[in-house]
């Protein structure tokens, strides 16, 4: 809480006020407020303190919220590739990514028209359950920042870089091809060159795929641009047994020996999935200060579970995405306390714990820590307000430990991104979210008709 300006004056102009039943900062204190608000300015959090003082000491422009919410910071999702929303609910069941499944459509078969439509929907589901900032890299990048530009969201977006056969990556096996590598590296330095510095809410970051889709001299290309360039660098690591088996037989080293050699492993690594690790591998990326990003609903729909506990003894810093499998954060915090104890770290974390992985956590993994992930003055004000109204959100005594065993993503009544109302009432503030669901279904019909497959359901 901070302190409230002096009531004697007039109230001090502000351009939104934002009122809840409770609120939890996400502080180093874990402070839980009753009855509180929140005065913001140009996107940035001036004050908090009671609800019936702030709306005396304040004059806002608007007003969010009431007595039946639940004020939480945004949730910070890093590692998501919009466009495979292509997939969804087709590849479960046969596959762990649709990069190495053969039938299945491909991210080299989109256009940036159709990349652009599917990662809207992406973006959208993921600001609707209360994501504020998210990650994304895949094909067509521009498309994927018209997309977070458009609904709202505080993105990080790359090209997807790799100089594998995707053909025959499909049929499992790793064949360099010199020319991908070499246009996808270029169109992820286009991007990330046209838009550094271009908007406030959109950070261009580089994406080498993995390591095991990238060959050791495309990898080291990459480490020494990100260098140079300041950027974050986002993978997959020790996703798959496959994965380790094709890296040793090509290079003779496990993936996260690989990505130290070629200068990859550091602080402006996050790296996704971080499942098949050694106790070695473990101490080697905990050492280095790289970022987890845990996908554990993902990983767990193909029967793994990521050494979370083991990766935080060793000092990495971790934090949650959604992986496009489903954009609900909260579904990945339970999911990750589960994954936890399922290992046999018992209570070891708790609510509190995994929460802060879906907030500051992710926000440390992108270089935000004095800026999203908390509610505090002075950070841009990224908000999420879950209604109470709704019968698994009560009862409410304490906070973390019900949003985190009982909620849901569709408990996100309203959501302030940069200081801006986005999301009110379960709808979308800036765009046509019918529009944006039925756009994307039918590039996502055209493209399984055109892959082969007839689909079961009729429009």
């Amino acid at each position: 809480m901070s302190p409230v300006p002096a009531p004697d004056g007039p109230p001090q102009p502000c351009d939104l006020l934002v009122t809840a039943r409770a609120a939890l900062l996400m502080d180093e204190a874990g402070t839980v407020a009753s009855h509180v608000a929140v005065a913001v300015t140009n996107g940035v959090i001036l004050a908090i303190g009671p609800a019936q003082e702030m709306a005396r000491a304040f004059a806002p422009a608007r007003r969010l919220g009431s007595r039946r919410h639940l004020l939480l910071p945004g949730f910070v999702n890093t590692h998501n590739h919009t466009p495979i929303m292509v997939v969804r609910g087709m590849i479960e069941d046969v596959s762990f990514a649709p990069a190495y499944t053969p039938g299945v459509p491909q991210g080299d078969v989109l256009s940036e028209e159709e990349a652009y439509l599917l990662a809207r929907l992406g973006a959208y589901e993921m600001l609707r359950f209360g994501s504020t900032t998210v990650v994304d890299f895949y094909r067509h990048p521009e498309a994927l920042a018209r997309a977070a530009q458009e609904t709202g969201l505080r993105a990080f977006v790359g090209g997807r870089i790799m100089d594998a056969d995707t053909a025959a990556l499909a049929r499992r096996e790793w064949r360099a091809d010199a020319a991908r590598g070499a246009a996808t590296l270029k169109e992820a330095m286009d991007f990330a060159d046209g838009w550094a510095g271009r908007d406030s809410r959109v950070t261009p970051i580089l994406g080498p795929h993995a390591p095991d889709t990238c060959s050791p001299a495309l990898l080291r290309e990459v480490a020494g641009l990100a260098a140079a360039r300041g950027l974050i660098l986002h993978t997959h690591l020790h996703q798959s047994p496959m994965e380790m088996e094709t890296v040793l037989a090509r290079d003779g080293l496990r993936p996260v020996e690989l990505m130290a050699e070629v200068g990859l492993l550091g602080p402006a690594l996050v790296a996704g999935h971080c499942i098949h690790m050694t106790d070695a591998d473990i101490a080697r990326f905990g050492a280095s200060g790289a970022h987890v990003a845990h996908i554990p609903v993902g990983n767990a729909a193909h029967g793994s579970v990521a050494p979370i506990k083991a990766l935080a003894d060793a000092g990495a810093n971790i934090s949650l995405a959604t992986d496009t499998k489903s954009g609900d954060m909260i579904e990945a915090m339970r999911m990750a306390l589960a994954g936890t104890r399922i290992r046999g770290a018992g209570f070891s974390f708790t609510s509190a714990d995994v929460l802060g992985w879906a907030t500051a956590g992710g926000a440390a993994a992108l270089g935000l820590a004095d800026t999203v992930g908390r509610i505090a003055p002075g950070f841009r004000a990224d908000l999420v307000l879950l209604d109470l109204d709704a019968p698994n959100l009560a009862p409410l005594i304490d906070g973390p430990g019900l949003v985190v065993h009982s909620a849901n993503g569709g408990n996100v009544d309203a959501a302030v991104v940069d200081g801006r109302v986005v999301l009110e009432e379960r709808r979308p503030t800036l765009f046509d979210g019918a529009e944006v669901i039925t756009a994307a279904e039918a590039v996502t019909r055209r493209l399984w008709e055109k892959a082969g497959h007839r689909p079961l359901i009729a429009v």
